[in-house]
């Protein structure tokens, strides 16, 4: 929201510097967001074209005798369609730097000889003075300019441009911003009039108004005004809005936006005569009702849309545009003028789904109380009376199918205030401070009060509220500092936070990179990975009834699909290697009832194991790198992990394991393997081999960490022994370590070779194990290994089928 200085000292008297001014409205919880000075012209003036005559060498050039208002006339070159004698305009005499059309550049401006004639300065527009871009035509001046006036004076303005929370919709209006700056700095405001003369003839005699649904439109308020002249705006209503950011259109429309802004009511104006039997109706539009908007774009219309219409067509979207069907237009007599209130909620969605953001449904989905309504509406009649003329019906149209029900009164007490800010304050400091602000308050004991919100304040429904105004306005920096008014309660750690930290720490230790995606994917997204769920075909899926994007409309079922779709996009822009991980929840579905949340760790590796160097031959990551990584960081966090062989549909066949965790019987907490080429294509990766795998954290949990013991290092050396064993082929290799590792004196045993083929049985395979001996209390001797030897190889053929290998 742009304010400008010169507007809003109508309503208040500006008593502090523009930065100190925005220094305290910010810490009022008005956020400026920049404040700015327009001008610097110095050198240029009001100057007056006293005659005009066609360039003797130049059809599209104009000579023009000007008035500077110190010195003899100037003759100047002109190029401007607009420009005429007897007009005040914007002069700038050689010597000036301006900004240069032709260059881009600001140049000192000297005297020209444009195709044979002097020109002795320049009549400027607004792109000239850096007011716009706009280059048209020369900057008109009102007639009141004094000419010869320095320019800083007339064009010259400061501006606030503010950066509101939604709840201060109010401060979108002059006028609201006038009453925190009179709160601020205790000025008074000085709220324009809304009186003017009225005919004979009721409102109600010359139109009707009818309210099919009050729910979206709580109020409507109408007044008719007849005999109007449609015309430019005066100069100074034209200059209020250039400098709010709006244009100018003509006198009505200009009167509606400028309304607007003072009071923050959005106003729209119908040619009366176009509408059918002088008849409003407000309904819900049709289902792929049609109508074309001021914008002229037509537009296919749901039963959620709010119309204005008559009884044979609609001519206006509720709150957000009108129609070209019933317009202003410059042959334009009568018309309907009017201020409504809409459903906040109901208007963003319409203006969403239309894709159609206007000034008006800004500030209608912020929420607008009714009684702001008729206040509005008769300050544009008054406006369209003084600049359009016409005449106005006697009283308004008022349909207010909720009248009877009164605001509710907001309570506020000593106590509560103590409660929340930690500090006393009087309730008179309250009163005087809320009164400050507009609103209207009465005791209702010795330490309360009961205050009656404005009709601006849409935001102020509880005793909360009140405080917060309170506080904001005497300054938060009042708030003392305090011990807090009761003990600290004791950390009570959370298993899974504490899991998922640690291992999001592990991960990015064993050098992956964590990334963050919303919870929602595609369809299309869940059709590539081959999505079928935990339970097979025909589970719902949780789709979102408000969808921001095709692209995000159902709840993941699988951490899968957002990650895959974040290495697609990084591989478009990288030709390295990819290790990401991600810790989201998952969202499985359920029938019947709502999917089950679930925390998941997801990781994925793709791409040249090492950067390109003259050392490195190129080798791609595969399964053995990301389940090195994944057992790394799940035993940091004190969790001990094996893999089984598995095959699953998303992945390629052979290259898949179930990840499994726990002492005794392992527990299933998740997935490892290698993506199918079907859906490395479909997600477009590339040719290298993607490696993926899912953990499920609460079966993590519930595994439970191997404890972390601390055990001292033996003063005692150890010694080794290779082993090599034939065992089954359906064997795993992490059994047959376990089974090793159970051995009283094994302290470690590590798998270095692995053959199947000639020499060994089909059907079998050989596994050759180094097995670390040691004791904690004394030297090992040879027999004492041998015993613990021949006592292991029985072990493992009698539990694993194990032989030893000659």
């Amino acid at each position: 929201m742009l304010i400008p200085f010169s507007w809003l000292s109508q309503y208040v008297d500006i008593t502090l510097g523009p930065d100190e001014l925005a220094h305290r409205l910010t810490m009022g919880g008005i956020e400026a967001g920049d404040v700015f000075t327009r001008g610097g012209w110095e050198g240029c003036v009001v100057g007056y074209v006293q005659a005009t005559r066609p360039h003797p060498n130049a059809d599209s050039l104009t000579l023009c005798e000007v008035d500077p208002g110190d010195g003899p006339t100037l003759e100047v070159v002109c190029g401007a369609p607009n420009v005429a004698a007897g007009q005040k305009i914007c002069f700038a005499r050689p010597g000036v730097t301006l900004l240069n059309m032709h260059t881009g550049r600001r140049e000192e401006l000297k005297p020209a000889t444009i195709r044979g004639v002097v020109s002795e300065g320049m009549i400027c527009s607004e792109a000239e003075l850096e007011i716009s871009d706009e280059h048209e035509g020369i900057i008109v001046l009102a007639d009141d300019a004094v000419v010869g006036a320095p320019l800083d004076e007339v064009l010259g303005d400061t501006f606030l441009e503010l950066e509101l929370t939604p709840n201060r919709g109010d401060c979108l209006s002059v006028l609201g911003v006038a009453r925190e700056i009179g709160a601020i700095t205790g000025q008074p405001v000085r709220v324009p009039e809304t009186g003017y003369k009225e005919s004979d003839v009721p409102a109600a005699d010359l139109a009707r108004v009818t309210i099919e649904d009050p729910e979206l439109c709580p109020r409507y308020t109408a007044s008719v005004i007849t005999g109007i002249n449609i015309g430019p705006s005066p100069h100074w209503l034209q200059e209020r809005l250039n400098r709010a950011g709006l244009r100018p259109i003509n006198n009505v429309v200009d009167v509606t936006n400028y309304v607007m802004l003072e009071f923050n009511q959005p106003l729209h104006a119908f040619d009366l005569d176009t509408v059918t039997d002088r008849h409003v109706v407000v309904r819900r539009a049709a289902d792929s009702e049609e109508f074309t908007t001021l914008d002229g774009v037509h537009r296919k219309l749901t039963a959620d849309n709010l119309l204005i219409a008559d009884p044979a067509r609609a001519i206006g979207i509720g709150g957000v545009m009108g129609g070209e069907n019933s317009e202003i237009t410059g042959s334009t007599t009568n018309m309907l003028l009017e201020a409504a209130t809409f459903h906040p909620l109901n208007n963003r969605r319409t203006s969403t789904d239309l894709n159609l953001r206007t000034e008006a449904s800004l500030r209608f989905e912020k929420g607008l109380r009714p009684e702001l309504a008729p206040i509005a509406l008769r300050r544009a009649t008054q406006l369209i009376l003084e600049t359009a003329g016409g005449q106005a019906a006697a009283g308004i149209i008022d349909v207010f199918p909720g009248g009877d029900a009164e605001v509710p009164a907001v309570p506020l007490t000593v106590g509560r205030m103590r409660q929340v800010l930690g500090m006393d304050l009087d309730i008179a400091r309250a009163e005087t401070v809320l009164a400050s602000l507009g609103i209207t308050t009465r005791r209702t004991g010795p330490d309360s009060l009961e205050a009656d919100p404005p009709y601006w304040r849409g935001d102020i429904a509880i005793e909360e509220d009140l405080i917060e105004e309170v506080i904001r306005i005497i300054g938060y920096d009042e708030v003392p500092t305090t011990m807090l008014a009761s003990p600290i309660p004791y950390h009570r750690p959370n298993p899974m936070t504490t899991l998922k930290d640690g291992l999001r720490d592990a991960l990015a230790a064993a050098g992956m990179q964590e990334t963050i995606s919303y919870p929602l994917v595609s369809a299309e997204d869940l059709d590539r990975l081959n999505y079928h769920g935990e339970a097979g075909d025909g589970i719902a899926l949780l789709r979102v009834a408000n969808p921001m994007s095709a692209e995000q409309d159902i709840m993941r079922p699988t951490l899968a699909a957002s990650i895959l779709n974040t290495l697609a996009y990084n591989r478009g822009h990288n030709d390295g290697g990819f290790r990401l991980f991600e810790l989201g929840r998952a969202f499985i579905p359920q029938t019947p009832g709502l999917p089950v949340e679930r925390e998941i760790a997801a990781g994925v590796m793709c791409g040249p194991r090492y950067d390109a160097n003259w050392l490195s031959t190129g080798e791609p990551l595969d399964f053995f790198d990301l389940s090195g990584t994944l057992a790394a960081a799940l035993n940091r966090v004190g969790i001990t992990t094996s893999l089984e062989a598995q095959d699953q549909p998303t992945f390629h066949p052979g290259r898949c394991a179930r990840v499994t965790a726990g002492s005794g019987q392992a527990a299933d907490v998740g997935v490892i393997g290698e993506l199918h080429p079907d859906i490395r294509e479909a997600f477009d990766l590339g040719p290298d081999p993607v490696v993926y795998f899912e953990v499920r954290l609460e079966d993590l949990l519930r595994a439970g960490p191997d404890g972390g013991r601390f055990q001292s290092l033996s003063r005692f050396p150890a010694a080794n022994r290779d082993l090599a064993l034939v065992v089954p082929a359906d064997v795993p290799a992490a059994r047959v370590q376990n089974l090793i590792e159970r051995v009283r004196l094994v302290e470690r045993a590590e798998l270095f070779d692995v053959y199947a083929g000639e020499n060994v049985p089909e059907g079998t395979r050989s596994l050759a194990f180094r097995i670390r001996f040691r004791a904690t209390d004394r030297t090992l001797t040879a027999e004492d290994v041998n015993r613990a030897m021949n006592g292991l190889t029985r072990a493992l053929e009698r539990e694993a089928g194990a032989i030893v290998r000659a």
